[in-house]
Protein backbone atom coordinates (compact mmCIF):
# COMPACT_ATOMS: atom_id res chain seq x y z
CA UNK A 1 0.00 0.00 0.00
CA UNK A 2 0.89 3.40 -0.61
CA UNK A 3 1.42 6.00 2.26
CA UNK A 4 -1.70 8.01 1.53
CA UNK A 5 -3.79 4.92 1.56
CA UNK A 6 -2.35 3.80 4.73
CA UNK A 7 -2.84 7.03 6.03
CA UNK A 8 -6.20 7.07 4.62
CA UNK A 9 -7.02 3.66 6.32
CA UNK A 10 -5.69 4.66 9.84
CA UNK A 11 -8.25 7.79 9.73
CA UNK A 12 -10.76 5.89 8.68
CA UNK A 13 -10.29 2.92 11.83
CA UNK A 14 -10.11 5.78 13.79
CA UNK A 15 -13.05 7.42 12.66
CA UNK A 16 -14.94 4.48 12.72
CA UNK A 17 -13.73 3.29 16.55
CA UNK A 18 -14.66 6.83 17.78
CA UNK A 19 -17.85 6.35 15.81
CA UNK A 20 -19.00 3.26 17.27
CA UNK A 21 -18.49 4.60 20.66
CA UNK A 22 -20.92 6.93 20.02
CA UNK A 23 -23.83 4.51 18.48
CA UNK A 24 -23.30 2.05 21.57
CA UNK A 25 -24.85 5.01 23.72
CA UNK A 26 -27.83 5.40 21.42
CA UNK A 27 -29.67 2.90 22.70
CA UNK A 28 -32.89 4.57 23.33
CA UNK A 29 -36.20 3.86 21.10
CA UNK A 30 -39.24 6.54 20.99
CA UNK A 31 -42.14 7.78 19.01
CA UNK A 32 -40.76 11.08 17.49
CA UNK A 33 -42.23 13.84 16.46
CA UNK A 34 -40.70 15.52 13.14
CA UNK A 35 -41.22 19.07 11.90
CA UNK A 36 -40.42 19.73 8.26
CA UNK A 37 -40.25 23.50 7.52
CA UNK A 38 -38.89 26.44 5.84
CA UNK A 39 -39.55 28.54 2.26
CA UNK A 40 -37.53 25.20 0.14
CA UNK A 41 -39.28 22.37 -1.82
CA UNK A 42 -39.14 19.07 -0.66
CA UNK A 43 -40.96 19.13 3.00
CA UNK A 44 -43.88 17.28 2.13
CA UNK A 45 -41.64 15.08 -0.41
CA UNK A 46 -39.33 13.64 2.61
CA UNK A 47 -42.46 13.14 4.31
CA UNK A 48 -43.84 10.91 1.86
CA UNK A 49 -40.73 9.28 1.31
CA UNK A 50 -40.37 8.30 5.58
CA UNK A 51 -44.41 7.45 4.81
CA UNK A 52 -43.40 4.66 1.98
CA UNK A 53 -40.26 3.51 4.51
CA UNK A 54 -43.34 2.27 6.53
CA UNK A 55 -45.16 0.70 4.47
CA UNK A 56 -42.15 -1.17 2.94
CA UNK A 57 -41.37 -2.44 6.52
CA UNK A 58 -45.19 -3.09 7.14
CA UNK A 59 -45.80 -0.58 10.27
CA UNK A 60 -48.93 0.89 9.18
CA UNK A 61 -49.82 4.47 9.15
CA UNK A 62 -51.91 7.22 8.14
CA UNK A 63 -51.82 10.68 6.34
CA UNK A 64 -54.07 13.32 6.77
CA UNK A 65 -53.34 16.34 4.27
CA UNK A 66 -54.32 19.89 4.95
CA UNK A 67 -55.26 22.22 2.81
CA UNK A 68 -54.03 21.03 -0.47
CA UNK A 69 -55.95 17.99 -0.52
CA UNK A 70 -58.45 18.87 -3.09
CA UNK A 71 -55.69 18.46 -6.10
CA UNK A 72 -54.73 14.89 -6.96
CA UNK A 73 -51.03 14.21 -6.50
CA UNK A 74 -48.38 11.08 -7.31
CA UNK A 75 -48.10 9.92 -3.72
CA UNK A 76 -51.77 10.01 -2.95
CA UNK A 77 -52.98 7.82 -6.09
CA UNK A 78 -49.73 5.66 -5.57
CA UNK A 79 -51.16 5.10 -1.68
CA UNK A 80 -54.87 4.88 -2.35
CA UNK A 81 -54.43 2.51 -5.50
CA UNK A 82 -51.64 -0.08 -3.82
CA UNK A 83 -51.14 0.34 -0.28
CA UNK A 84 -54.64 1.87 1.08
CA UNK A 85 -54.40 -1.16 3.48
CA UNK A 86 -50.97 -0.28 5.12
CA UNK A 87 -51.59 3.59 5.21
CA UNK A 88 -55.26 4.90 4.91
CA UNK A 89 -54.88 8.30 3.15
CA UNK A 90 -57.58 11.54 4.30
CA UNK A 91 -57.03 14.23 1.86
CA UNK A 92 -58.95 16.90 3.65
CA UNK A 93 -58.83 20.58 2.47
CA UNK A 94 -59.77 22.28 -0.61
CA UNK A 95 -56.80 24.16 -1.35
CA UNK A 96 -55.67 28.19 -0.24
CA UNK A 97 -57.71 30.25 1.24
CA UNK A 98 -56.87 32.68 -1.86
CA UNK A 99 -58.23 30.03 -4.24
CA UNK A 100 -61.48 29.05 -1.92
CA UNK A 101 -62.28 32.48 -0.88
CA UNK A 102 -63.93 30.83 2.32
CA UNK A 103 -62.26 31.33 5.58
CA UNK A 104 -64.60 29.71 7.31
CA UNK A 105 -65.03 27.00 5.57
CA UNK A 106 -61.93 26.34 4.96
CA UNK A 107 -61.60 26.59 9.24
CA UNK A 108 -64.41 24.15 9.07
CA UNK A 109 -61.79 21.62 6.91
CA UNK A 110 -59.06 21.95 8.87
CA UNK A 111 -61.13 21.48 12.16
CA UNK A 112 -62.00 18.34 10.64
CA UNK A 113 -59.10 17.37 9.67
CA UNK A 114 -57.43 17.82 13.37
CA UNK A 115 -60.11 15.63 14.62
CA UNK A 116 -59.13 12.56 11.96
CA UNK A 117 -55.63 13.13 12.91
CA UNK A 118 -56.21 13.11 16.40
CA UNK A 119 -57.84 9.61 16.11
CA UNK A 120 -55.21 8.12 14.17
CA UNK A 121 -52.53 9.32 16.40
CA UNK A 122 -54.23 7.69 19.73
CA UNK A 123 -54.55 4.69 17.33
CA UNK A 124 -51.29 2.85 18.76
CA UNK A 125 -51.19 0.59 15.68
CA UNK A 126 -49.95 3.66 13.64
CA UNK A 127 -46.79 3.82 13.81
CA UNK A 128 -46.17 6.81 11.67
CA UNK A 129 -49.19 9.51 10.72
CA UNK A 130 -48.07 12.53 8.68
CA UNK A 131 -49.81 15.88 9.00
CA UNK A 132 -48.98 16.62 5.60
CA UNK A 133 -49.52 21.07 5.45
CA UNK A 134 -50.98 21.32 9.01
CA UNK A 135 -47.70 24.07 9.49
CA UNK A 136 -50.17 26.48 7.15
CA UNK A 137 -53.16 26.03 9.17
CA UNK A 138 -51.60 26.66 12.14
CA UNK A 139 -50.06 29.80 10.23
CA UNK A 140 -53.21 31.42 9.37
CA UNK A 141 -54.66 30.34 13.02
CA UNK A 142 -57.49 27.79 11.33
CA UNK A 143 -55.96 25.31 14.14
CA UNK A 144 -54.77 26.24 17.75
CA UNK A 145 -51.31 25.75 18.02
CA UNK A 146 -51.78 25.39 21.95
CA UNK A 147 -54.58 22.51 21.33
CA UNK A 148 -52.10 20.99 18.91
CA UNK A 149 -48.84 21.14 21.02
CA UNK A 150 -50.53 20.05 23.85
CA UNK A 151 -52.54 16.78 22.50
CA UNK A 152 -48.82 15.93 21.24
CA UNK A 153 -47.61 16.23 24.65
CA UNK A 154 -49.89 14.22 26.73
CA UNK A 155 -52.21 11.97 24.01
CA UNK A 156 -49.47 10.88 21.47
CA UNK A 157 -48.58 7.02 21.87
CA UNK A 158 -44.90 6.78 23.62
CA UNK A 159 -44.05 4.83 20.06
CA UNK A 160 -45.91 6.58 17.70
CA UNK A 161 -44.23 8.97 15.11
CA UNK A 162 -46.37 12.60 14.01
CA UNK A 163 -44.81 14.31 11.21
CA UNK A 164 -45.87 17.73 10.78
CA UNK A 165 -45.04 19.50 7.49
CA UNK A 166 -45.53 22.89 5.62
CA UNK A 167 -43.91 26.69 5.74
CA UNK A 168 -43.38 28.72 9.00
CA UNK A 169 -43.54 26.01 11.75
CA UNK A 170 -44.48 27.96 14.82
CA UNK A 171 -42.01 28.41 17.40
CA UNK A 172 -44.15 26.27 20.27
CA UNK A 173 -44.03 23.09 18.09
CA UNK A 174 -40.18 23.35 17.45
CA UNK A 175 -39.86 23.42 21.01
CA UNK A 176 -40.85 20.20 21.10
CA UNK A 177 -39.88 18.25 18.52
CA UNK A 178 -37.61 15.62 18.68
CA UNK A 179 -36.18 16.40 14.61
CA UNK A 180 -37.16 19.67 13.37
CA UNK A 181 -35.20 20.82 9.48
CA UNK A 182 -35.68 23.30 7.40
CA UNK A 183 -36.19 23.55 3.66
CA UNK A 184 -33.84 26.47 2.54
CA UNK A 185 -34.88 27.26 -0.65
CA UNK A 186 -31.46 28.16 -2.77
CA UNK A 187 -33.25 28.36 -6.90
CA UNK A 188 -36.75 27.35 -7.85
CA UNK A 189 -37.77 26.73 -11.73
CA UNK A 190 -41.24 28.84 -10.51
CA UNK A 191 -39.03 32.19 -10.59
CA UNK A 192 -38.26 31.20 -14.43
CA UNK A 193 -41.52 30.84 -15.03
CA UNK A 194 -41.75 27.02 -15.46
CA UNK A 195 -44.91 25.75 -13.58
CA UNK A 196 -45.41 23.10 -10.96
CA UNK A 197 -44.83 19.35 -12.99
CA UNK A 198 -46.38 16.22 -12.41
CA UNK A 199 -43.53 14.24 -10.86
CA UNK A 200 -41.56 16.84 -9.54
CA UNK A 201 -44.24 18.71 -7.48
CA UNK A 202 -47.20 16.80 -7.26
Amino acid sequence: MTDDTERHNAKMAKKKAARDKIMATKTEEKGLIVVHTGKGKGKSSAAFGMIFRCIAHGMPCAVVQFIKGGMETGERTLIQTHFADACPFYAMGEGFTWETQDKSRDMEMAAAAWEKAKELIKDERNRMVLLDEINIALRYGYLDIDEVVAFLKEKKPPMTHVVLTGRNAKEELLEIADLATEMELLKHPFRSGVKAQAGVEF
